[in-house]
């Protein structure tokens, strides 16, 4: 008796359509958009020296939170303000991470530094039985009307008992000749450590 022939092997329709991308792609798999050109970042100006070593008990930590932001500034997009109800984007100007975690950075740098402070980020500890120090980034981008750079923090500070609370606004502009990819990052870079600073000195001088 004559075997049967054997079957075809069909390729599944979803292997098929990949293995058709992977040809028209080069066998390069690409997923989301097109990837900027590149990414912008705030740095802190007084970065902590590599070996320094700070000690405390964990009563005396100053937790710095990470600050709420308004939705207009709150994305990857550096913000532009039109006027007081409306925003804009700078062209081809992405950030690297969100402006609530580059100034949380940019800020507990600051304060260890300059205050002599164990700093700790309180997304990393489960217990939080230090100081805290929270707020909110009200400003973080371009004033197109000024042509400046403007970041604006409204810091809240808990006493090392717990018992009382400070809330004191910061705020800090610097010239930009144009806005663009290439100015608006070093403006608002330089105006985020003057707020940090001033925010350490005043930090420093609750305790």
């Amino acid at each position: 008796m004559p075997r049967p022939a054997p079957r075809a092997y069909r390729r599944p329709a979803g292997l098929a359509l990949l293995a058709g991308a992977l040809i028209l792609t080069g066998g390069c798999v690409r997923f989301g958009g097109k990837a900027p050109a590149r990414l912008l970042a705030i740095t802190a100006a007084s970065p902590a020296p590599a070996g320094e070593t700070i000690s405390a008990s964990v009563d005396k930590a100053l937790f710095v939170n990470l600050p709420t932001t308004p939705r207009a500034i709150a994305p990857l997009r550096v913000a532009v303000r039109n006027n007081d109800n409306s925003y804009a984007y700078v062209k081809d100007a992405v950030w690297a991470d969100t402006p609530a975690r580059q100034f949380q950075a940019v800020l507990a740098e600051t304060i260890r530094t300059r205050a002599g402070r164990l700093v700790l980020d309180p997304g990393q500890y489960l217990a939080r039985r230090g100081q805290m120090l929270e707020g909110n980034l009200l400003d973080f981008g371009i004033d197109a009307a000024a042509h400046r750079a403007v970041v604006t923090y409204d810091a809240s500070l808990m006493s090392m008992d717990g018992q009382s609370l400070k809330r004191q606004r910061f705020s800090a502009a610097v010239p930009v000749n144009q806005i663009d990819a290439d100015t608006v990052a070093p403006a608002i870079s330089e105006a985020a450590n003057q707020v940090a600073t001033a925010v350490a000195d005043w930090v420093k001088a609750q305790n």
